[in-house]
């Protein structure tokens, strides 16, 4: 009995502590979801962008179906340990452990493309600058939105610097680059050249791929977390339903 209360308690910590992290992977997702219009946003605008970064925008949707998952096993996991119900534990126990398997397969994907990462952006700088040189300035050109919205958030200037919109719409006719270009302590006769000269704002390329860097980071440690205690959790319900049947 001792040790069957032991069990049961440890079931509920385990349980309680997926149902948090699957919370957190649920927030992670829906943050990716609605954010990766600035984030990545521009594979959209080129046409040649490289499949494998388009398709990174579906991790969101991979992200909120674990999170809403774990959610799910960690309240089936405590209800099956206070019922005693072995169906319960069974279907827990087989839950947890194809997202285990998802896990395992979705880290070994993260790490593969962040090592990649820097390499695959940088394929796409012609043709990000081509669109950039063609359509930034043009009213109500979706280019002009996102490079606005990206360069506000990222706080960068351009793919790579102020030159990439040299012979943009924008830059043709006014001789001047996007305020984001400049600092805003030297932009009150507009962002001329001399003024992003002196600014020196870092492009969006390094700013993205340091952010997928830092992402894949935390997302890899929460993944090595969870994937130790959905272990623990999948020996406690095994022992759990082995002494529901007696």
């Amino acid at each position: 009995m001792c040790c069957s209360g032991f069990l049961k308690i440890m079931m509920f910590i385990f349980n309680g502590a997926i149902f948090v992290a699957g919370g957190a992977i649920l927030g992670v997702g829906v943050w990716f979801q609605v954010d990766s219009s600035s984030v990545l946003g521009f594979t959209e605008e080129v046409r040649d962008a490289s499949a494998e970064i388009a398709q990174l925008i579906n991790v969101s949707y991979l992200l909120i179906a674990v999170g809403a998952v774990l959610l799910i096993i960690g309240f089936l996991g405590c209800c099956g340990a206070v019922m005693k119900n072995r169906c319960m534990l069974l279907t827990f126990f087989i839950i947890v452990l194809i997202i285990f398997i998802v896990q395992v397969a979705g880290a070994i994907v993260l790490f593969v493309f962040t090592d990649v990462a820097e390499g695959l952006l940088g394929d796409l700088e012609d043709e990000v600058k081509r669109s950039i040189q063609a359509n930034y300035g043009n009213e109500d050109s979706s280019v002009t939105t996102f490079w606005n919205t990206t360069m506000d958030e990222l706080k960068c200037c351009g793919f790579r610097n102020y030159t990439d919109f040299d012979d943009s719409p924008f830059n043709n006719r006014a001789e001047l680059y996007p305020p984001q270009c400049c600092n805003s302590t030297i932009t009150e006769g507009g962002c001329d050249l001399r003024a992003a000269q002196s600014s020196d704002i870092d492009g969006c390329f390094d700013k993205l791929v340091k952010l997928i860097e830092d992402n894949a980071l935390v997302i890899a440690a929460v993944a090595i977390g969870i994937a130790a205690l959905e272990i623990a959790a999948m020996v406690v319900s095994m022992i759990l339903y082995k002494k529901a049947g007696k």
